[in-house]
């Protein structure tokens, strides 16, 4: 029943009002909010109708659903079963065939206009959408149908925000992002890219929607800037390692062993917008960089056309505009060595100046 609020839903549950509590401020502190929006979160909670949502799958690997039932903050079920009134889903839902797609048509009669059509993959546009079926017709068609009645589309992934695999050259079926579908209705959308987006990226973009009845602040592409502003490089705790020029050269060699930067084997890191080096993976456990693996890049438009994932990047700097990576390192070691031979040499025009005056002094003493 969508007309449920959150927490009448939980409390039908057996939740207790403490647990919806500690929920609020549990999701406040994913969102990357202060102590004091949890009490904004826990009145949204408790007064707005679940969002009515159907979620479509294209052409895609189902790879953002398996991050998205993994969130820790807040947990998968919560997001399902009492934030949102997930209508449709053909991956999770209990309904099949017939009964399963009459749900789209009826989500859309009865909240024209006020439902999140949330978009898992991307639709081909060859041969008339043929290569992707659902329920017996394209999914280009379920899809223009959905988005001419719902309220905002979320791009779930970057097989729906850009692309990715099906829409690398030479894109045989014309796989297109969602923003770039002709024909679709101008409405809101919200692009989470990644291979796949993180989990608690995914539910927090949902549980924002829902506590402020608005969208979270996009950058220009399109991105809720609260988990697209900065580049992994920018919070990666390797980058002392890149300002040092200490680089891991080849696998498994001693820079590897001592955890140094992974930008010579190929790390995207300085050019690619995510949460991962932040929020992490796995519940805050890790991010590929942290397990030895270079970052790929994968949240970026075009990722899979960018070059093998082990070819490192050109043209990213460190020290001044000139400086690049196979520098850095000779330079710094040239700078230690300029600098311990500048010391060096100092000392010895100091112990000379002051063998000198000792000398004088003697020879004054004497006369």
């Amino acid at each position: 029943m969508a007309s449920e609020t959150f927490y009448e839903v939980m409390r039908r549950q057996g939740i207790t009002r403490r647990s919806f509590t500690k929920f609020c401020s549990l999701t406040a502190a994913a969102l990357g909010l202060g102590p004091s929006y949890a009490q904004a979160i826990e009145t949204a909670m408790e007064t707005k109708p679940r969002i009515p949502v159907l979620w479509l799958h294209g052409l895609e690997c189902t790879c953002c659903s398996e991050s998205f039932i993994r969130s820790a903050h807040p947990l998968a079920k919560d997001v399902i079963l009492s934030m949102i009134s997930l209508d449709y889903d053909d991956t999770i839902m209990a309904a099949a065939g017939f009964q399963a797609e009459s749900i789209i048509d009826e989500t859309i009669e009865k909240y024209n206009g006020n439902f999140i059509l949330a978009c898992e993959g991307n639709p081909p546009l060859n041969q008339e959408g043929m290569s992707c079926i659902i329920g017996g017709k394209p999914y280009l068609e379920q899809l223009k149908k959905a988005a001419d009645h719902c309220k905002a589309i979320i791009s779930w992934g970057s097989c729906a925000s850009w692309g990715c695999v099906q829409a690398a050259r030479p894109n045989p079926t014309q796989a297109t992002p969602i923003h770039k579908v002709p024909g679709l209705p101008a409405k809101p959308i919200i692009k989470v890219p990644g291979c796949p987006p993180i989990a608690e990226v995914m539910t927090a973009v949902i549980a924002y929607i829902l506590t402020f009845d608005r969208f979270p602040e996009l950058d220009m592409q399109g991105r809720p800037k609260m988990f697209y502003s900065q580049r992994i490089h920018d919070k990666c705790y390797r980058r002392p390692h890149f300002d040092a020029g200490q680089f891991v050269e080849s696998f498994d060699d001693e820079g590897a062993r001592r955890g140094y930067c992974l930008y010579k084997v190929g790390c995207k890191g300085p050019t690619t917008y995510n949460a991962c080096s932040t929020v992490r993976w796995n519940g805050g456990l890790s991010f590929p960089i942290q397990a030895g693996h270079p970052c790929i890049g994968c949240s970026e438009d075009g990722f899979w056309d960018k070059g093998g994932f082990y070819e490192r990047l050109s043209d990213v700097h460190g020290f001044g505009i000139e400086a690049n990576a196979d520098k850095i390192g000779g330079t710094a070691a040239g700078i230690v060595g300029a600098a311990a031979a500048v010391h060096a040499a100092a000392s010895a025009v100091k112990r000379a100046r002051s063998n000198s005056s000792g000398a004088n002094d003697k020879r004054e003493g004497r006369d």
